[in-house]
This record gives C-alpha cells, structure tokens and sequence, in this order.
C-alpha cells in the first residue's frame, strides 16, 4: 500500500511541476501582439482552463498523497526500536597486586 501512494506521490509531483511550468505567464499576452498566433490545439479558449483545471487536480492528489503517507509514517515504528541493548563487557574483578614494601639494597661489602 505504501509503494503505491510512494509512486502515485511521485507521479503526481513530476506531473504538477510539468504543468506549472506549461502554463504562460502574465506576460505572455504581449508576445501574441507581436506575431505570435494563439494556439488552437487545446480549442478555442486556449490551453488555460484545461492547464488550470489539470493543475487543480495535481495539486489535490499532491496533498492527498502527501497526507496519507504523513499517516502512515506515524503508525510505522521506528527502525531503531527494534534494536537490541548492546550487551555490556563485563570485566571479572581481580585482587589488587601486592605491593612488598621497597628493601633497601644490600651494603656492599668492603
């Protein structure tokens, strides 16, 4: 379940980057004054209300998916909860070393 919404997410905002980017700006207006003629393979009313319809779409499916994965990263435990306690060294306790108190070295005969 979770891969598909992953690939729907990914599909939907690869998608709605495209659109944003085919849509004409404000100024786009003034390039049709000077010679540029309007297309009509999107009908007469131009590529805005189908761009601005699709754009609408995506962005509902965007936040929709992006809501749905927030939800399901909640219920998911985390990675580290399943983590053992490293085990801890225990070092067997030794008798301290005894120390001979210091001998004076012996006189050198003469």
């Amino acid at each position: 379940m979770e891969t598909l919404v992953n690939v729907v997410h990914i599909v939907a905002a690869v998608v709605l980057i495209g659109v944003v980017l085919l849509q004409s700006g404000k100024g786009a207006d003034m390039g049709a004054a000077f010679g540029g003629g309007g297309s009509t393979v999107f009908g007469p009313s131009g590529p805005g209300n189908m761009l601005t319809r699709l754009t609408t779409i995506m962005a509902i499916v965007f936040m929709a998916t992006s809501l749905t994965l927030a939800v399901l990263s909640a219920k998911r435990t985390s990675v580290f909860d399943d983590v053992e306690e490293p085990a801890t060294l225990t070092v067997p306790a030794t008798e301290p070393l005894a120390t001979e108190p210091a001998t004076e070295p012996a006189a050198a005969e003469e």
